[in-house]
């Protein structure tokens, strides 16, 4: 996978995040159905750009650093493939939070 990100680098606010996948059982061990599962709404911060501007001119730093755990929201982003693996792309003020150990 880094490979992949010297080719593609977020701009401005942007955020790059890879979804955590779907729980398939539960803590009893019974299987979920695909259908059952709901949509992963968790994702890990993978690349983000440089900042966009603020209303002065300067450059306001992206609030989410790679690694992060963060919470998206249920619509939107950017569906972007590399390396056969789904990637997602959102703008920073789109991210709905992030988890703190």
């Amino acid at each position: 996978a880094g490979k992949a990100f010297r080719k593609f680098l977020p701009l401005f606010d942007r955020v790059l995040v890879e979804r955590c996948s779907a729980e398939t059982v539960t803590k009893g061990g019974i299987m979920i159905p695909e259908k059952a599962q709901g949509k992963v709404l968790q994702a890990t911060v993978v690349a983000v750009g440089s900042g966009g501007r603020g209303k002065n001119g300067e450059i306001q730093p992206v609030s989410v650093k790679v690694g992060e755990k963060v919470l998206l929201p249920e619509y939107g982003g950017t569906k972007i493939v590399l390396e056969d693996k789904d990637y997602y792309l959102f703008r920073d003020g789109d991210i709905l939070g992030k988890y703190v150990d």
